[in-house]
């Protein structure tokens, strides 16, 4: 499924990411590991690392790519939110941009279209931890109806500094209860 998002820079492609996906993906978030606490990961995953991940993403829940002009520029997943059978119904979800990118509308337009495709699957609401100062994601996810629900302090160390996670929730789809199973 893809979707053409136009935007101030132009006409961008949103669509299903694949494993042919995994080298671009992993050049984007390289610099959040390498310099940046907004992710905790200290060792940049590898391009065959991060197909599994792309791979295991779209068997359970999903993961969606921004193209410009074909290039993928950035890219959103979501993911169990916890094991535990009761949880099945929530995911936790991750937006990641190419440098430059941010405040431009492609976080916007990859979580509309994870969002979607996240409830066609039976899921009913997404989770998400921003590693704190973040005014960019935090204005994201509050531009997209996260409600804050909590913050853990001082909870990973990186770059010499320990960091806050605020979490945030929003509910993706409803229905009649109990839920069907998430497909």
């Amino acid at each position: 499924m893809a979707t053409i998002v136009a935007m101030s820079a132009g006409r961008l492609n949103v669509r299903d990411a694949s494993e042919r996906d995994a080298e671009a993906c992993g050049a984007i978030y390289a610099p959040h590991v390498t310099d940046t606490a907004i992710t905790f990961e200290t060792e940049t995953p590898l391009p065959a690392a991060m197909a599994v991940r792309i791979a295991t993403a779209l068997r359970t829940h999903a993961w969606v790519v921004l193209e410009d002009q074909g290039r993928v520029v950035g890219y959103a997943y979501g993911g169990p939110f916890n094991s535990r059978a009761a949880y099945r119904w929530s995911c936790e979800v991750s937006v990641y941009l190419e440098r430059g990118r941010r405040r431009t509308g492609g976080g916007r337009a990859l979580y509309g279209a994870l969002f979607d495709r996240l409830a066609e699957r039976g899921f009913r609401t997404a989770v998400a931890g921003m590693t704190l100062p973040n005014d960019a994601s935090v204005g994201l996810h509050r531009a997209m109806g996260f409600e804050p629900v909590g913050t853990y302090p001082r909870i990973g160390w990186k770059h010499g500094t320990w960091h806050d996670v605020a979490w945030v929730q929003r509910t993706i789809a409803t229905g009649q209860d109990p839920p069907a199973e998430p497909r």
